[in-house]
């Protein structure tokens, strides 16, 4: 249930700040999500940490993610990052708010095998007109070894 005075980012966060006080709330929030956001939805990601501003996505590798060289497709990453920035951004913005993608830019420098993390901090600007905002999300394998780096460009506007 949305209030009319409410930025979609705001549903989101708020919706996040409920479902922690459920058992698997974490869990819930990101299969929900997924179902709002079919394409990203199939990743089947984790949000492990969300505030505005500021998101961490786990994603778990499996065999439908991977590509011929078995390790995790470059499609997969750059959702996961796009996603994440997403999240980071979109709980930030005020409600008189909206933005939407209009660029991706990505850069692979490692073979992305095993548990990824994706981490996203968005400085979340004063939008007093129309205007890009580049919001970057670093994708690390489970020793720590930045595997992608992705630049996603939002475009901001007032209602």
């Amino acid at each position: 249930m949305s209030r009319t005075d409410e930025s979609p980012g705001a549903l989101i966060y708020r919706t996040w700040q409920r479902l922690q006080l459920v058992p698997a709330g974490s869990w819930i929030f990101s299969r929900l999500v997924g179902r709002m956001v079919p394409y990203t939805g199939a990743l089947h990601a984790h949000v492990k940490e969300l505030r505005p501003g500021y998101a961490r996505v786990e994603l778990k590798d499996r065999r439908r993610i991977r590509n011929h060289l078995n390790s995790v497709h470059a499609v997969a990453l750059v959702n996961l990052g796009e996603f994440t920035s997403g999240m980071a951004v979109l709980t930030g913005l005020p409600p008189t708010v909206r933005g939407i993608v209009t660029k991706l830019s990505v850069e692979y420098t490692k073979k992305a095998r095993g548990t990824l993390v994706a981490e996203s901090n968005a400085d979340v600007p004063t939008v007093l007109g129309e205007m890009e905002h580049v919001v970057r999300a670093g994708i690390t394998d489970a020793a720590g070894d930045v595997v992608a780096r992705v630049a996603v460009t939002w475009r901001l506007r007032p209602q």
